[in-house]
């Protein structure tokens, strides 16, 4: 055999090895990155899992339904819509140091009556307009103190009038006002009234001019109320 022939042998031998080299080195990377993609196909699989129990985990809000005490003005003209509104919100003040908040409750020893109902309020708070209309007049609740005033609303069409007094008015005379629409704030009355008086503002209603109890259009009633509980 010339040495021609060996050498020949030899590079062929050395190719063979080559070749495997690489084939075997390929097919182990193959294999390290298949097994790199599973390892990380599990792994996400596992997060998945892990949040799905995390959420059936977490608390569910239930919605419940309460009886909440609303006040409801009453539809006078048959449109399906209120005519009327609490000024404050909340409830008609109660017997307190001063008497009753009620419409007709005594006054100077009976001398008198009681011209409007008293809703209770905090001092500061938004007063809204108890009906629809224009503002008249704004005056002063008493001669004496230029401090504690009244709105006056009237209402042409339905031939209805309101006053809320003890506000700091935030409308004007001639002003269009609606329904439920602020007017004001609730003023404190405690520099008038000291020992035990409830801050509140004073409604009067009246209907042609004659004046009647607020509370026959503005009646407490529960509604049903949705709300969430955990």
């Amino acid at each position: 055999m010339s040495s021609s022939d060996v050498t020949a042998r030899l590079d062929g031998r050395f190719a063979a090895s080559r070749l495997f080299a690489i084939t075997a080195a390929t097919m182990a990377a193959t294999m390290a990155t298949s097994a790199v993609a599973d390892a990380s196909s599990g792994l996400v699989d596992r997060l998945s899992q892990v949040k799905a129990v995390a959420a059936l985990q977490q608390p569910v809000a239930r919605t419940i339904v309460v009886r909440e005490l609303q006040w409801v003005g009453q539809d006078i003209d048959g449109d399906g819509q209120p005519d009327f509104v609490n000024p404050t919100g909340l409830a008609p003040r109660d017997h307190d140091a001063y008497g009753s908040g009620a419409y007709g409750a005594s006054r100077d020893g009976g001398s008198r009556h009681h011209e409007g109902v008293d809703y209770a309020a905090v001092a500061g708070q938004t007063v809204v307009a108890p009906i629809s209309g224009y503002v008249t007049k704004i005056g002063h609740a008493y001669a004496s103190d230029p401090s504690l005033k009244f709105v006056e609303i009237s209402n042409p069409a339905l031939g209805y009038e309101a006053r809320v007094f003890y506000v700091n008015p935030d409308v004007q005379e001639g002003q269009a006002v609606r329904l439920g629409s602020p007017i004001g704030t609730a003023r404190g009355l405690q520099d008038k009234y000291p020992g035990g008086m409830t801050d509140h503002v004073h409604l009067e209603l009246a209907k042609s001019k004659a004046r009647f109890d607020a509370t026959e259009v503005i009646v407490a009633r529960y509604v049903a109320v949705e709300t969430t509980a955990d």
